[in-house]
């Protein structure tokens, strides 16, 4: 029993994973995965350090993000790079990681909470894929508000992803966020118990 957990910036979805794990669901997080590929001493921050320069290595030998940023920004041959040492790492510890909890326990929910689920062009596959879903216009006021962003700059970071409605079509299960968070939780109940969970 595994899942696949996406949605888009500002839609609520570490509230959804937070739920989940508290009922009990194993938690696979690629942002924490894509941090851990990028400590020292793992093969991947080598890698990154020889294709963009050991200048990109701090002092005690940990990526700094902030040059790296701003070296690909604006760059999108280089961002590629970057992506084509990262992504495939990340893919496989995400699967190495969602196989060993459904090995572990395989009447336990596993999800895998992924930002870039649907622009992954299924690089990964599981049982379900669950969107936590806003309407676009609430999501940009929740962007504005939470990062203190004028609406120009919220839309630039909107427009950078895929836009939530077509992740909504795509999704196997929709949680719609848009109302107030008793009426989230009331969904999620109803699909926990649904998957014979509760």
């Amino acid at each position: 029993m595994n899942i696949g957990l996406t949605g888009g910036i500002a839609t609520g979805k570490s509230s959804v994973a937070a739920w989940l794990v508290q009922h009990g669901a194993a938690l696979v997080d690629a942002d924490q995965i894509a941090r851990e590929v990028m400590l020292p001493g793992h093969s991947v921050l080598q890698q990154v350090s020889e294709r963009f320069g050991a200048d990109m290595l701090l002092e005690d030998g940990t990526l700094d993000r902030k040059r790296l940023g701003a070296h690909i920004f604006g760059r999108p041959e280089e961002r590629k790079a970057l992506e084509g040492i990262t992504h495939p790492a990340i893919r496989e510890l995400i699967h190495t990681r969602v196989a060993e909890l459904e090995k572990a326990d395989p009447d336990r929910l596993v999800v895998a909470d992924i930002p870039l689920l649907y622009e992954s062009k299924g690089a990964y596959t599981f049982s379900e894929t669950m969107v936590v879903y806003v309407p676009r216009e609430i999501q940009l006021q929740r962007l504005m508000q939470r990062d203190s962003l004028d609406e120009q700059q919220a839309l630039q970071r909107l427009a950078a992803q895929m836009d939530i409605e077509e992740k909504k079509q795509l999704a196997d299960v929709v949680i719609d966020n848009s109302g107030t968070w008793e009426q989230t939780e009331a969904q999620l109940e109803r699909y926990w118990t649904g998957k014979g969970l509760g």
